[in-house]
């Protein structure tokens, strides 16, 4: 990335910060430097307690990267930085929790093992129940530290835990294993793994034109259960919800792969549908540092207003809730998100209501695939 960064016309290195990717013999060896520098303040002549010292993850440290050909987006965050302090209150247990999660990592590259952020809480449950109480506070802390060393996550052992299937016209093959063809296992589709070195060394191949990421398991089960593959050239992909890092890990492997399949969005019409199609097309804030590598430009085919205004009746519409609100007001104030985005929002708060995907079904269970294709052929997407 720091090449691409220096070399390309479209992006300047200068003002951005990201996250290496480093063998662990390197993560070691950074965690082994701060902690000599941790000993040497103390050992001074004028002891004292050095702040930790972390590029800042705050809103107002995002930049966003476009490129001038492509349209493409992505997060990053800028050289400000924050501090994690032992002699201030408010950031005490914090600057805590950063060594904790740095000590129980530095034992996971000695052994050579990967766990998950769910089992490194439970482990930090147990050793220091003092200062890590939630999961919330465990992966605020992988943050900090994925911050304060510049390295990804999984450099640092932590794997991500995923939720994703795949399904479609995709032939799937891990090194040493039997090629997978992903039309073929049935409404459930492939498991996405949460190794994403195993995902970077995937062989893929296919014949699609497009690529259809849905928000939702039970529209993908449809989906695939309708073969939607077989009338619409297409690849499948989920993460049944909000997105997991596998699950865009490996959207965007496939976006680099096959760069002529446009990748197109199917959400509910709420706030939060809208969220998570901008989560994986420009990354997360809180991950700013890597969102780079988990980003692609996804497509927003639907639902939007229009599909509503015609498609939709009053009765399958429900009104917003007051999360929903929440999320808008976030999605209302963000830079980087699109005029005609915006304005998709503004309907939503404007009507008070939202719709599920699953509202088509009043025209039966079969009209999704015929919806899909007509908003395709028509390129009916933003």
């Amino acid at each position: 990335m720091g090449e691409f960064c220096r070399s390309t016309i479209f992006f300047s290195d200068q003002h951005l910060c990201y996250a290496d990717i480093l063998p662990p013999s390197q993560v070691r060896a950074r965690i082994e430097v701060a902690v000599l520098n941790f000993l040497k303040a103390l050992s001074s002549n004028s002891p004292s307690i050095s702040d930790l010292s972390l590029i800042s993850r705050n809103s107002n440290n995002i930049r966003v990267c476009r490129g001038l050909l492509t349209g493409d987006s992505w997060i990053f965050l800028s050289h400000s930085f924050c501090t994690r302090s032992l002699t201030r209150e408010n950031s005490a247990k914090s600057f805590i929790r950063v060594w904790k999660v740095m000590e129980m990592c530095y034992q996971i590259l000695v052994q050579e093992k990967r766990v998950t952020q769910r089992e490194l809480y439970y482990k930090l449950l147990c050793d220091s129940p003092d200062y890590f109480t939630s999961q919330l506070q465990v992966n605020r802390t992988i943050q900090d530290l994925v911050a304060l060393l510049r390295c990804s996550r999984y450099s640092l052992g932590i794997m991500a835990s995923s939720r994703g299937a795949i399904a479609g016209r995709l032939l799937l093959q891990e090194p040493d294993k039997e090629v997978v063809d992903c039309s073929t296992c049935g409404s459930s589709g492939y498991a996405i793994s949460g190794d994403l070195e195993l995902l970077e060394k995937l062989t893929m191949e296919t014949d699609a034109r497009y690529i259809i990421m849905v928000e939702k398991h039970a529209i993908f089960q449809r989906l695939a259960e309708d073969r939607v593959f077989n009338q619409i050239p297409c690849i499948l992909i989920t993460a049944k919800g909000f997105p997991d890092i596998a699950t865009r890990f490996l959207l965007h492997r496939m976006c680099r792969m096959f760069p002529n399949l446009p990748v197109l969005g199917l959400v509910d019409w709420n706030p939060a549908g809208l969220a998570i199609l901008c989560t994986f097309k420009f990354g997360s804030i809180g991950m700013g540092l890597e969102a780079y590598r988990y980003a692609c430009n996804v497509k927003w085919l639907g639902l939007r207003k229009d599909d509503i205004n015609q498609l939709i009746p009053e009765e399958c519409l429900v009104p917003l809730k007051p999360r929903d609100l929440q999320i808008a007001k976030s999605l209302m104030s963000s830079e980087i998100l699109q005029d005609s985005y915006k304005e998709e929002v503004a309907a939503m708060v404007q009507s008070g209501r939202r719709a599920e995907i699953e509202a088509l079904y009043c025209h039966g269970y079969d009209y999704l695939v015929k919806f899909l294709a007509t908003k395709i052929v028509q390129a009916n997407y933003l």
